[in-house]
């Protein structure tokens, strides 16, 4: 093994075992949200389809979300009942740790794109330490959103579609990768055309259309699924894609949960990533001349999410591991640019910014672009709750529960619950109804309950032994259409 492979595993081999760490740690230490969708276009959707209860947001009555990402969480919830994991605690764990996987993979798929464009293994592991260490791509990986797991098929897809010299069967599993991507989140369509176009543009070149066909070939083959999911799922072909498209496009339906400027995730990835970003972006630029159509997509990618209104800094995640691929592209043109010197230097000097960027308690929610609660820790964020709602699962007299100061939105909702019983958002009943016998609520408002469950401020409290449920809760809750979490979401029961 020559020297320079050895360097390069070992840098990888480090990238991956310390990001991973960094992952189980969180997956270990963060019971809490940083925004709603994670649990509820998500873990929640797979319970209602693994457990037949639940709550749904708007997207999934009026089928703005394709149940592709719910559906494969859903078959590991039904793998966890299978082993009798099915205590939601233990569930949740499952599911936030093969995520994680899922992560350390995309690093990996990232060191893969890197070499597909002709990047040594040494400058390949620099740049798969990108998206291994930086901070958000940390934070976001024990998350179930649709983000975090498309980046994985993304990249990877458009490594073995795309790279020069790819034979037919890596060309085709590529291709098939990226129809999975766009399966999971409809915005991976633009890797899929940026992967079309590139190979469009070599056939031009070298009179070669046979790779052109075979991927455009296969991405119409994932598109005739997706559309043929929407079809058994929604009653009609796709149906997700239109309503997802009208609404954000048309409509400008998303501007009511928030909009930003057009320089907002320039500044998020500054404010969370400080100088490793501004190192591998530098980096990135020079990789124009060996993958132009890599790095046209990346910047594709960015400018049209840019350019949308309502902004979440999570929507760019997928863009993460091209950037550290093409940085490490940037690499190798800096060496043929400057003395080997210089290139070494740029080097250490990117990877050593991601040390303080990878330090996971010292971050707000405000420096990740969320501004619900911008000065608050981004570890936990409302872990307490979430805790308790595991707590209550456990609880054999409990027949009804509110969440008195959190709404719903910002819980764990039943998949954390995971009773099927009344579960109340802070405007539902008051504690005289007789309606629930259980809240969790400050503990200063014990008021003559007793606190059987404490996490920080918060407690879950018996209120006393009389309880009569709401024999009409499911179907009253089954007739309300929510629209969206800035009003109250409708519950939903198989």
């Amino acid at each position: 093994m020559s020297r320079e492979r050895r360097l390069g595993l070992a840098i990888l081999a480090t990238a991956l075992i310390v990001g991973a760490a960094l992952r189980l740690w969180l997956a270990l230490h963060d019971d809490g949200l940083f925004y709603p969708d994670e649990i509820f276009q998500s873990l929640e959707p797979a319970h209602w389809l693994a457990f037949g209860y639940g709550l749904l947001p708007w997207e999934y009555l009026d089928g703005a979300r394709s149940w592709g990402l719910p559906g494969l969480i859903a078959g590991l919830l039904e793998l966890c009942r299978a082993f009798r994991l099915d205590d939601p605690h233990a569930y949740v764990l499952v599911v936030r740790l093969s995520f994680c996987a899922v992560g350390v993979a995309t690093a990996w798929a990232s060191w893969r794109l890197a070499r597909a464009f002709g990047a040594s293994e040494p400058r390949a592991a620099v740049g798969a330490a990108l998206f291994a260490l930086v901070f958000p791509a940390v934070y976001f990986a024990p998350r179930a959103m649709s983000e975090t797991a498309c980046a994985l098929p993304a990249t990877l897809g458009f490594a073995l579609a795309v790279a020069p010299g790819a034979g037919r069967r890596d060309r085709l599993v590529g291709a098939s990768l990226l129809g999975l991507a766009v399966l999971l989140r409809l915005q991976a369509g633009v890797f899929c055309a940026g992967a079309a176009l590139t190979l469009a543009a070599r056939a031009l070149r070298t009179k070669r259309w046979r790779p052109f066909l075979e991927c455009t070939g296969t991405l119409g083959l994932w598109a005739f699924a997706l559309g043929l999911l929407d079809r058994l799922t929604w009653g009609d072909w796709f149906h997700t894609a239109r309503v997802y498209l009208e609404f954000n496009l048309i409509s400008n339906g998303a501007a009511r949960f928030g909009t930003a400027p057009f320089g907002y995730y320039a500044q998020v990835l500054w404010q969370s990533c400080g100088l490793a970003i501004v190192a591998f972006g530098l980096l990135a630029l020079l990789s124009v001349r060996r993958a132009p159509g890599a790095f046209l997509t990346a910047a594709a990618f960015f400018l049209l999410h840019c350019f949308v209104e309502h902004k979440e800094s999570r929507f760019i995640l997928p863009l993460l591991p091209f950037v550290g691929a093409l940085a490490a592209l940037g690499l190798e043109e800096l060496s043929r640019l400057a003395p080997p010197r210089v290139e070494l230097v740029a080097g250490v000097v990117a990877l050593s910014w991601l040390v303080p960027a990878a330090r996971l308690t010292d971050h707000t929610l405000g420096e990740l672009g969320q501004g619900f609660s911008p000065q608050s820790a981004a570890l936990d964020f409302g872990g307490p709750v979430d805790r308790l709602l595991f707590a209550a699962h456990g609880r054999p007299d409990l027949c009804g529960l509110k969440v008195e100061d959190t709404h719903l939105a910002w819980t764990g909702g039943y998949a954390y619950f995971h009773r099927e019983l009344p579960l109340y958002y802070p405007s539902g009943p008051d504690r005289a109804s007789g309606r629930y016998n259980y809240v969790i609520a400050p503990v200063a408002r014990a008021r003559g309950g007793a606190v059987v469950a404490r996490e920080g401020d918060e407690a879950l409290i018996r209120l006393g032994a009389r309880c009569s449920p709401d024999a009409g809760y499911w179907a009253d809750f089954r007739s309300r259409r929510g629209q969206g979490f800035r009003d109250p979401a409708p519950y939903l029961r198989r």
